[in-house]
C-alpha cells in the first residue's frame, strides 16, 4: 500500500479546450463517489473511496463553482498506510478558469497545505511561497477536470495529442492527454459506451511511467470518469465509478449486455 495517494490517479484526468456554448455539463449539488481498488500480488483489494461534490457560490463577487475532492483509505488499512486528502478548486462559472486551489493531505507521515490564488487578469499565481507568471489558461488539479467535461471528442482522432499548462507545487507543467478513441469499458459496479484517454502524468515516486494510465469517461452529454487504471511504483490501482447524485443529464451511457 505504499504510496497509495488516492485523489492523484482521478486527477490525473486533464484539460482540453472546453466548448462552453452549450452550458458545462455539471450542476450544483453534483456528488460523484469512486472505489479504489489496488493490486500488488494479482489480487484487486477495496482500499479506499473518493468523492467528489459540486456547489455554486459567490467568490469576490462572482459566480463559481467549488468542488471538493476527498480521499481516503479504508480504515482497516490505515495501519498500513493512512491517507486523508482534500482538494477544492473555486473556477468561474463563465470561462471555468480557476481563481483558488486548496491541497489539504495527509499520506503516511508526508503532510503537505497549499493554497493559490490565481490573477486572471495579470496571469499569475500567488503562494505563500510567492508570485508566480503562469500561462492564460493555466489549471489546477481539480478544475482540470471539470474543464475536461467540456471536451466534444468527436472532433479529435485517435492518436491526437492535446496540450494543456497545469500550476502545481508552485511549478507550471507543461502536459498533454492522447485521445484514444471509443468503446465499451466493463466496471464493478456497470457497464459503460465510454471514451478512452491516456494522459500524461506527472512524474514521482507514485506513477512509473509517463503514458501508462487509462481513462475512460461516459460517452454522452456527462463525460463523468467511470474507470482509470494505472500501474503504480508497487502494484496498480483501478478506481471505478459507485455511484452518482444529482447529474445535469441523464446518464446515457449504459451498455446493454
Amino acid at each position: 500500500m505504499k504510496k497509495i495517494i488516492i485523489l492523484t490517479a482521478l486527477l490525473a484526468i486533464l484539460k482540453i479546450t472546453p466548448v462552453l456554448g452549450q452550458g458545462v455539463p455539471f450542476q450544483q449539488g453534483e456528488k460523484i463517489t469512486y472505489t479504489v481498488f489496488y493490486n500488488v500480488i494479482g489480487i484487486y483489494i477495496n482500499a479506499g473511496t473518493a468523492t467528489f461534490t459540486t456547489s455554486q457560490e459567490k467568490f469576490n463577487s462572482s459566480d463559481v463553482f467549488h468542488v471538493v475532492g476527498e480521499g481516503s483509505t479504508n480504515s482497516k488499512y490505515d495501519w498500513i498506510f493512512k491517507v486523508r486528502d482534500r482538494y477544492e478548486s473555486y473556477f468561474n462559472t463563465t470561462d471555468l478558469r480557476s481563481v483558488k486551489f486548496i491541497r489539504n493531505v495527509s499520506e503516511g507521515s508526508y503532510k503537505k497545505y497549499e493554497e493559490v490564488n490565481f490573477n486572471n487578469q495579470t496571469n499569475t499565481a500567488i503562494t505563500n511561497k510567492g508570485v508566480y507568471k503562469v500561462p492564460a489558461k493555466v489549471q489546477d488539479v481539480v478544475n482540470a477536470i471539470y474543464y475536461a467535461r467540456n471536451i466534444d471528442f468527436n472532433k479529435y482522432k485517435p492518436g491526437d495529442k492535446i496540450a494543456f499548462s497545469m500550476f502545481l507545487g508552485d511549478q507550471v507543467y507543461d502536459l498533454y492527454i492522447k485521445y484514444v478513441g471509443k468503446g465499451t469499458v466493463k466496471t464493478r459496479y456497470g457497464k459503460y459506451n465510454a471514451i478512452k484517454l491516456s494522459p500524461l502524468l506527472i512524474k514521482g515516486n507514485m506513477f512509473k511511467d509517463d503514458d501508462k494510465m487509462t481513462v475512460w469517461v461516459t460517452d454522452d452529454a456527462n463525460h463523468i470518469p467511470v474507470r482509470i487504471e494505472s500501474p503504480i511504483s508497487v502494484g496498480s490501482v483501478k478506481i471505478d465509478l459507485k455511484g452518482y447524485e444529482n447529474l445535469k443529464y441523464p446518464l446515457d451511457a449504459v451498455a446493454s449486455n
